[in-house]
């Protein structure tokens, strides 16, 4: 038995010279790996996270067949070697299916009969990061706790050795996966889709899907370009929607459809240039879908409208939704556990499950979603269906300053004021509260369904702070400065917000 030990206190100026691995531990964060290449870790380093993440794979006793994967940085090929080189020390098969996407490596781990899947990505990062998304157990990937002790067993050194690792070279899969998506959405009605890319990984995948399902495609920075020449692939951010609804109302397209770098989160621009965020999206998706599965449950992050808890139709159908600790190896591990029809998070994550999808993460399937409840509307756009919604005014999402040595510490606290406040039947700004969620944070819901949000950030030294009125944005505006603002106030460890209302 040998062990690769990585050095924490070298960082290599270049990584053609490496002679010891360097990992910085920072790198682990609560649902898969990213560091910045050369500064924070090396090709050995890479290598020795391999051995960790092979090792523990064994120590779980799951079967030691793995997919790899990368995406179209221009680095992200010789990240992938040094990964597997670890993998094949540790003793896995590692099925390698090139360039790809996310989803489609989680795609092959059905298609291979793989359980494991690591996925050589930095997502939207800027150009320099780089990462790996892991799991072992489909449609799964790695929450905290696998985080924790795969940055243990590589920190300390502790990776095992064994022999019997092997590597294959996998073809096909990606034009396997392409049917696979464009099956969920057969268009009969003539759709004109902005599909937006940002130079990112998804261009060289989902123009050819969306057309598959028989979209008229207006292709937006499809070429792929490592560089990023114009922003960043993520549609969460301003820029990209900017240009997205630039492209909507130039080519008269009845939407756009935004992918981030490695395709696993999809972004919407309606047919009047209007961003619909995902959580509002997810709403539509699950009227349209709980009238085909009638009594489905959908699962939401704690960030998200409380319009799933009052809609009609949702109530009409049968439906249930469950509100659940943000981030994506949540929502995503609460869809599965729960047998959920789909998790929508507000980010730009769609987990659909089956018969819909495989339960993962996947912004082609979600875009098929998508098409496929345009399709059954023949006599709607996208703006009608979003209109068709109760009007609901949500707060940006609002950060106040605190140390992540007593963030948490002051969020128990105050979740414990608003559990103390709804227990006595109080009220807040006149209305009664009705329930308090406390699985991330503190969401207070109010009798008129209206309702407001604490929670910690999971990776910044800042509290979360997101309120949302049914009846005005004055009142929006007052639920932050009358109610969340005052009793923050009283907690001197809470900061200067980065912004307000």
């Amino acid at each position: 038995m040998t062990v690769l030990l990585p050095r924490t206190d070298l960082v290599p100026n270049t990584y053609e010279f490496e002679t010891e691995a360097f990992v910085k531990t920072t790198g682990f964060r609560e649902y898969d790996a990213r560091w910045l290449f050369g500064k924070e870790i090396n090709l050995l380093g890479i290598q020795a996270l391999g051995l960790g993440l092979g090792t523990y794979v064994q120590e779980r006793d799951v079967k030691p067949r793995i997919v790899v994967g990368h995406d179209f940085r221009s680095y992200s090929i010789n990240i992938k070697n040094a990964l597997i080189i670890g993998l094949v020390q540790a003793g896995c098969e590692v099925l390698d299916i090139g360039l790809c996407l996310s989803p489609i490596a989680y795609f092959a781990q059905f298609d291979l009969d793989a359980p494991c899947v690591a996925m050589v990505t930095a997502s939207h990062n800027e150009n320099g990061w780089t990462g790996v998304k892991m799991g072992c157990q489909a449609p799964l990937t790695f929450g905290p706790d696998e985080m924790t002790r795969l940055k243990e067993i590589v920190m300390t050194g502790t990776g095992v050795t064994r022999p019997g690792g092997t590597l294959e070279l996998v073809k096909g899969v990606q034009e396997r996966y392409l049917a696979d998506v464009a099956s969920k959405a057969q268009l009969k009605r003539k759709l004109k889709v902005v599909c937006a890319c940002g130079n990112g990984t998804a261009g060289a995948f989902a123009p050819q899907a969306l057309r598959a399902m028989g979209a008229e495609v207006i292709e937006m920075d499809c070429d792929l370009d490592a560089t990023f020449p114009k922003y960043n692939p993520n549609p969460e951010d301003h820029e990209m929607l900017v240009e997205m609804a630039k492209a909507v109302k130039q080519h008269g397209a009845d939407l756009a459809l935004g992918f981030d770098g490695d395709g696993d989160r999809c972004g919407v621009v309606d047919n009047t240039g209007e961003e619909i965020f995902a959580d509002k999206i997810g709403l539509l998706l699950a009227r349209d879908l709980s009238d085909i599965y009638p009594n489905a449950t959908f699962i939401v992050d704690v960030k998200s409208t409380g319009l799933y808890k009052t809609d009609e139709i949702l109530k009409k159908n049968g439906a249930t939704t469950v509100y659940w600790k943000t981030g994506h190896s949540y929502i995503k591990r609460k869809t599965s556990e729960l047998n959920a029809l789909a998790g929508f998070e507000k980010s730009g994550h769609f987990f659909l499950n089956k018969p819909i999808g495989l339960g993962y993460d996947d912004g082609l399937v979600a875009a098929a979603a998508v098409l496929a409840m345009l399709d059954r509307n023949p006599d709607k756009s996208l703006s009608d269906l979003k209109d068709s919604l109760p009007v609901a005014y949500t707060s940006l999402t609002m950060s106040p300053k605190c140390g992540d040595e007593v963030k948490y510490e002051v969020l128990e606290k105050i979740v414990q004021e608003y559990v103390d406040l709804h227990a006595a039947g109080g009220e807040i700004l006149g209305r009664k509260i009705v329930e308090v969620i406390t699985v991330n944070g503190a969401r207070v819901h109010l009798e008129d369904g209206s309702w407001v949000l604490v929670r910690a950030s999971s990776n910044k030294p800042e509290l979360v702070v997101v309120v949302e009125s049914l009846r005005s944005a004055d009142d929006m505006r007052d639920l932050f400065r009358k109610e969340i603002k005052p009793r923050l106030a009283n907690h001197p460890e809470v900061g200067a917000f980065n912004q307000e209302i």
